[in-house]
């Protein structure tokens, strides 16, 4: 009887073994956690040229060089969901191992990244939120309540005794801004009845459409003694045009960095903006990111070790930075972000 050359078979196990390992790998997508795969997370802000976000770059690249994953760093020059939809569709061709967008337009933006999660890559969203099926983890820089609550009474403080205040905005569209109008809104009445809201006008986040924008509110509601401004390069922008009209009277506080508002903070234009570190921010994308394409995040885990970060609360299906920061003439040259 002929036999099989032993050579030819340890051939053809060795071949077996191979097809298996194969197999299993192809399979194995879970994130990209085959061995010897070095993760590609692709991350987007809004606008690339905003102050804001240029900051948060920075944390996403330390991340990413702590973790040694590769990182995207790309989106809009300017507020444009469809270029938002346009740039995950090329991430989701390019197989990306993680997906972390900050949402212009949740309604714009969900049906890509649902089909996104299909393709069986991790979806998250940052700064502003898509909808709840279209994302795995919500990383929330302070929740809407916190900010909306900070904001608000802060101007309280700044007008005890009540009196008129105008909100500018960003884009009209972006959900977390109007997230944070309708629960401002909401501590208004159940806790500071004296205030009343004036007007809401966007800036687009655009530094001199906020100085324009609150031109107008200033000469079209001379009653007006406070500009809560929610996006970041509309602080300065805001305090700019009160300064040139010479209204010490008004008030200036918001959201916004301290690297961009420093100036006004120590001439007194504006009184107090807050914020989150966008640094950290910009870090747990990455890191985030990363933990969910590796199965890292265990279902219903209550928080989650982030590096330098420590462990960070989870809160059903978001996961938490932490509280606003208060930043004034007194801490804001302590801050370099």
């Amino acid at each position: 009887m002929w036999k099989r050359p032993a050579f030819a078979g340890a051939v053809l196990v060795a071949l077996g073994v191979l097809g298996t390992l194969l197999f299993h790998a192809a399979g194995h997508r879970n994130g990209a956690a085959a061995a010897g795969h070095r993760l590609t997370i692709a991350v987007m802000p809004k606008a690339k040229g905003d102050p804001y976000f240029i900051s948060a770059r920075a944390g996403a690249e330390e991340a990413a060089k702590e973790l040694g994953v590769d990182l995207i760093w790309d989106g809009p020059t300017s507020l444009d969901a469809s270029q938002q939809n346009e740039l995950v569709e090329n991430w989701i061709t390019r197989g990306v191992d993680a997906i972390v967008v900050a949402v212009e337009n949740k309604g714009s933006i969900s049906t890509v990244l649902r089909k996104a999660r299909a393709h069986g890559i991790p979806v998250l969203t940052w700064d502003a939120d898509a909808e709840l099926n279209a994302r795995d983890y919500f990383l929330n820089q302070a929740t809407p309540v916190g900010i909306a609550n900070a904001l608000t009474d802060e101007g309280a403080r700044l007008l005890p005794n009540g009196g008129q205040f105008a909100i500018v905005t960003g884009a009209l569209s972006a959900e977390n801004q109007n997230e944070w109008i309708a629960d401002i809104k909401k501590r208004v009445a159940s806790d500071h009845p004296n205030l009343q809201l004036a007007t809401i006008q966007p800036s687009d986040d655009d530094r001199d459409k906020a100085f324009n924008q609150t031109q107008v509110i200033l000469k079209a509601y001379p009653q007006v003694k406070l500009v809560v401004a929610i996006s970041a390069p509309a602080v300065p922008g805001a305090a700019e045009a009160v300064a040139q009209a010479g209204r010490t009277d008004v008030k200036v506080i918001g959201l916004s960095l301290p690297s961009i508002c420093r100036t006004y903070l120590h001439d007194g234009s504006v009184q107090t903006i807050f914020l989150w570190n966008t640094q950290d921010l910009g870090y747990l994308t990455v890191y985030a990111g990363a933990l969910k394409a590796e199965k890292k995040i265990p279902a219903g885990a209550k928080s989650v070790h982030v590096g330098r970060l420590g462990d960070l609360e989870i809160n059903g299906s978001e996961i938490i930075l932490g509280k606003p920061l208060l930043i004034d003439k007194n801490n804001v040259d302590s801050l370099h972000f």
